[in-house]
Formats: structure tokens, C-alpha cells, sequence
């Protein structure tokens, strides 16, 4: 099934109505998220009266439509939501990430008509989606899958076990890449309390905890051809179509925590005073918060670049190549930005007592999810020079 464009008006983050939205969502994450990031990280979970307000505020349905229920946003506007949750609190915004781009994404531009009008609903209303392709030996190389669906009568059986599966926890709809045996991967809709799905132990995690991960175990779980995404054997085109937008989300989640590390440094350094100044006025604090605000601003500036690129429906060559460019970039000043907090924090930066341990411990995952940064390197590198998979 040819994948269904969703269309897109001009759109920029600078425009009035894309600045009150980020407003709206910045207010809402600093006083209803930020509050409570400290309890979901030690305990890895979201808190439930926060998932009814994520929901409350459309943050969970942003680019669908409104006549399924959705705030009717656009993917600039997604990309804006993530940022600015990603500034105080990661791993809630991995839990949007997964839920409006990955599964809800996917369904808007691979699903059919009746797909879209039996799940979006339900996905802009309350039910949680998670998406589930990665398995034990199926990281990097996606699609060494050895989850099973296997035809039975008019539908299939699923059998498997999917490793590393943000929203887990959290899920009521299951998006799962599994081999049908002529065909190969292909995509299937699962509600999570289907029978025969199961979720192990949840994953204790370095960080992002928020996003509530786990394994999920599939028993030969029934689902009808209706619940199947796309042909059978075209889960490939879906999942990578999906990731290549994920990269964008991902990109998105280390641009604010970046931000957000910057944000507490900055003003740290500002009120923090030693042998009788601020340590704002020595250079040797100055340089390196100053080197992390160049960089994050070269790296907002190429993901807003490529979400435009990828939001207009261009090229998806270069789209493809603009998205790991954008994740790859992002994730490096994430990672950076959180490292000169800490240290600009000193001692204090080393505990709980401030949040940028916290978002040290989050930003590694942007280097390894969606794409590690070799494999994104590998991908740029293949569009610029036309090295091949094999070389």
C-alpha cells in the first residue's frame, strides 16, 4: 500500500501561532512536569494523574486531525512540543516522541481509512501507543528479526520477544515488526492486553527512566489481516519511514534537554559567588557555556532545517540524510551541554539536589536510540559518497 502523504501548510517556528503553542507547552512542563521528574526518574515510571493531563492538553495527539480527535498541528509543532518537554524532563518526552511520531505517525501516513478512523481516536483520547522492533539481536540491524507471524486461517500468530520498548509500561496499542514467513517484516496493531502479550521486568535504565521501558513477550498472540500495517513483507518501508521521522523527534528531545542544561548552568553561574565574584564573571566558566550556546543554536538551526524538509514532503533521499544529520548533531551538544553543566555545578552538579546529573544521565541515549551515531554516520556518508551497506 503506497503510503499516505500528510499534508502540510507553510510553516515556520517563529510564526505567531507556533510561539503560543511552544509558550503553552513550556508553562505546562515547567509547572506540572518539572514538578514531579525527580519521583518519575527514581521510580521509572509516569505518573498517571500527569498521563491524563499530557493527554488534557493535546500534547499526545499533536499532528491528529481534528476530526479524529487531535489538536491538527503540524509536524514544526511536534517538533516544538518535544523541545520544550525535553528542557525539563527527557524521558516524558521520549514518552511523546514514541506515542505522536512513531505510532501515531505511522498510522496517519502507512495506515488505511479504517485504521485510521478505528485507532487515531483512541490514540488522541487516552490510549498509549509503544513501538516494538527491536529484539535481542535485532538493534542496529533492525530487521534480523526472529519475532514470527505465522497464518492462521484468516490472521496470524505472533510469537517473539521485543527488547528495549519505550512506553511499554505505559501502552495500550502495540505497534510490532514481525517476519511472515514468504514475505518477511511486516507491521501488525496489537492492543497491549491482547492475549498471549506479556511485559517482563521493567528495564532499569541509565536514564530517561520516565519513558517506562520493558520487554514485551508476544505468545502466539492472535490479530486479523485488519491489524496488519501496510502489504505483507512491507514492514521495512514503514519502520524506516517512521525512524527517519523519530530521528527528527529524538533530534528534537536533545536540542531542549540541552537547553535545559544550558538554562541551569547559566543561571548557577550567575548566582553561585567564589573568592568574592560570580563565577559567571571568570572566563573559565564563561568560554565553555558560551561554546555549548553556539553549538546548540548550529544544532536547533539544522533540526527545524530538516523538519521543514521532511514537513513539505521533499525529497526523501534527503530527507533521510537531513534527519540523521540532525539527530547525529543534536546529540553531540546534548551530551556536551550536560557535561559543562555538571561542572559548572561542581559538587552540587554530582547530586540530586539539581537536575543536571539527571539530564547527564539522560543525554546518553540520544547517541544509541533510533540510529546509534556510527549508523547515522554510516547513512550520511552512504547519500554523500555513495558508500554501500556492504563496504
Amino acid at each position: 500500500m503506497k503510503a499516505t502523504p500528510v499534508p502540510h501548510a507553510a510553516d515556520h517556528p517563529d510564526s505567531p501561532e507556533n510561539q503560543r503553542w511552544r509558550e503553552k507547552v513550556r508553562r505546562f512542563a515547567e509547572e506540572e512536569i518539572a514538578p514531579l521528574s525527580a519521583t518519575m526518574d527514581r521510580k521509572a515510571a509516569l505518573d498517571a494523574t500527569l498521563r491524563e493531563r499530557l493527554f488534557a492538553e493535546g500534547l499526545m495527539a499533536v499532528e491528529i486531525p481534528r476530526g479524529y480527535g487531535g489538536a491538527g498541528g503540524t509536524l514544526c509543532r511536534l517538533i516544538l512540543t518535544i523541545e520544550e518537554v525535553a528542557r525539563v524532563d527527557p524521558g516524558v518526552a521520549v514518552g511523546i516522541h514514541v506515542h505522536n511520531v512513531l505510532v501515531a505517525g505511522t498510522l496517519l501516513r502507512h495506515a488505511t481509512g479504517d485504521q485510521r478512523r478505528q485507532y487515531l481516536p483512541q490514540l488522541a483520547t487516552g490510549r498509549i501507543g509503544a513501538f516494538a522492533l527491536s529484539e535481542e539481536r535485532a538493534g542496529s540491524d533492525a530487521f534480523a528479526l526472529s519475532t514470527v507471524a505465522v497464518k492462521e486461517g484468516a490472521g496470524y500468530l505472533l510469537s517473539g520477544r521485543k527488547r528495549w520498548t519505550s512506553n511499554a509500561r505505559n501502552a495500550d496499542l502495540l505497534l510490532v515488526f514481525a517476519l511472515v514467513d514468504g514475505s518477511g517484516p511486516t507491521a501488525f496493531l496489537v492492543p497491549a492486553d491482547a492475549p498471549g502479550v506479556s511485559l517482563d521486568a521493567r528495564v532499569e535504565q541509565l536514564g530517561v527512566r520516565a519513558a517506562a521501558t520493558s520487554d514485551v513477550i508476544l505468545d502466539r498472540v492472535p490479530v486479523r489481516a485488519a491489524q496488519r500495517v501496510g502489504p505483507p513483507g512491507g514492514g521495512q518501508t514503514v519502520a524506516m519511514a517512521g525512524l527517519d521521522l523519530g530521528r527528527l523527534g529524538i533530534a528534537a528531545q536533545m536540542v531542549g534537554l540541552a537547553q535545559g542544561a544550558l538554562d541551569v548552568a547559566v543561571g548557577y553561574s550567575l548566582s553561585r559567588e567564589q573568592f568574592g565574584s560570580r563565577i559567571a564573571d571568570y572566563q573559565g566558566v564563561q568560554f565553555p557555556l558560551a561554546d555549548v550556546a553556539s553549538r546548540l543554536a548550529a544544532a536547533r538551526a539544522l533540526l527545524y532545517h530538516a523538519a521543514d524538509h521532511q514537513g513539505r514532503g521533499a525529497d526523501p533521499v534527503e530527507t533521510m540524510r537531513l534527519s540523521a544529520m540532525a539527530k547525529y548533531v543534536a546529540s553531540e551538544v546534548a551530551e556536551k551541554a550536560a557535561s559543562v553543566a555538571l561542572e559548572t555545578l561542581g559538587g552540587n552538579g554530582y547530586t540530586d539536589a539539581y537536575p543536571v546529573e539527571r539530564l547527564y544521565r539522560d543525554a546518553k541515549a540520544g547517541k544509541i536510540y533510533e540510529g546509534t551515531s556510527n549508523v547515522l554516520l554510516r547513512t550520511i556518508a552512504s547519500i554523500m559518497i555513495g558508500v554501500s551497506a556492504g563496504d
